[in-house]
């Protein structure tokens, strides 16, 4: 028991850390790096969530978010509608993994898919599995890219893979500078380049790092949304007030008038009213 504990204590003390002020094979958009000059944002550990075939309307919401840049880099051709939706129907769930990672609000800000090659890609080569992410742009420079990298190097070893391949466009030196980082093995053919990385063996620390990143980052997920519904029940509770002619307490310590009369605009025009808060329904999917 206590070897037991001794891993599991090293497997959460070397749980991935990364910037944070909070996706045919897949091909890679990754967030381009950090300005020279930009400050570093605070360090902190980013819950990635595994996805199912439930989560698919978000997978696709997500990916059609991204613009014709993106799409070109996430896929190596800038695909339209109808190709990203063929593409985000056929995702397969249960063969392969899907990661994301939300931010407060629950929007799916960021996805990685590791695809598993039922058989080798390459004729000699062992066991292999294939990288694909893009980021939301708004999310860019925090680190998440390389977070997914080292969370699908994780799921993959503990599945046997013993390599782990990255087809990406020469130009996006991001996705290539995160394999490099990792130790992969770059090699360039003109506008294409492929990244080739052996795994370790999974051992026990491999395994229960897993389970309590896993359960960690769906901890972390149900807080969010318990979050989220209490901000909606208060603010539905707000605009019925305000709806029955009552005014919110704060107003009272303004001055402001309460329930059964009507605040005049300055200029004598139309009544002060309650204005509803911005939707908060996802629109990206990981």
């Amino acid at each position: 028991m206590k070897a037991l504990q001794r891993t599991m204590d090293h497997a959460s003390n070397n749980l991935p850390w990364i910037d944070a002020v909070a996706p045919a094979p897949p091909r890679c958009a990754a967030p381009e790096p950090a300005e020279a000059g930009r400050p570093k944002a605070r360090l902190t550990w980013v819950p990635v969530r595994s996805l199912t075939s439930r989560h698919r309307d978000r997978v696709r919401a997500h990916l059609l978010a991204l613009d014709e840049r993106d799409r070109y880099l996430r896929f190596g051709f800038a695909a339209a509608n109808a190709q990203v939706n063929h593409y985000a129907d056929t995702m397969d769930f249960e063969r392969d993994e899907v990661f994301g990672i939300f931010n407060r609000r629950l929007d799916l800000i960021a996805l990685a898919h590791l695809a598993y090659a039922s058989t080798p890609r390459v004729s000699g080569k062992a066991s292999m599995a294939e990288f694909g992410v893009s980021v939301s742009q708004r999310a860019r420079r925090r680190g998440l890219g390389a977070r997914l990298f080292d969370h699908a190097i994780l799921h993959a070893r503990n599945r046997g893979i013993d390599k782990l391949f990255v087809f990406a466009l020469s130009e996006n030196t991001a996705m290539l500078r995160i394999a490099r980082n990792a130790g992969a093995t770059v090699e360039r053919a003109g506008s294409e380049s492929e990244a080739w990385l052996t795994l370790p063996r999974d051992d026990l620390a491999s395994q229960v790092g897993a389970v309590v990143e896993d359960q960690a980052a769906e901890w972390d997920y149900q807080l969010k949304a318990h979050a989220k519904r209490v901000q909606q029940f208060i603010e539905a509770l707000s605009e019925t007030k305000i709806g029955h002619g009552g005014a919110p307490p704060d107003w009272h310590d303004k001055g402001l008038p309460a329930s059964g009369t009507t605040a005049r605009s300055p200029s004598g025009g139309g009544s002060l009213e309650g204005s509803r808060a911005p939707s908060n329904h996802p629109h990206q999917a990981v």
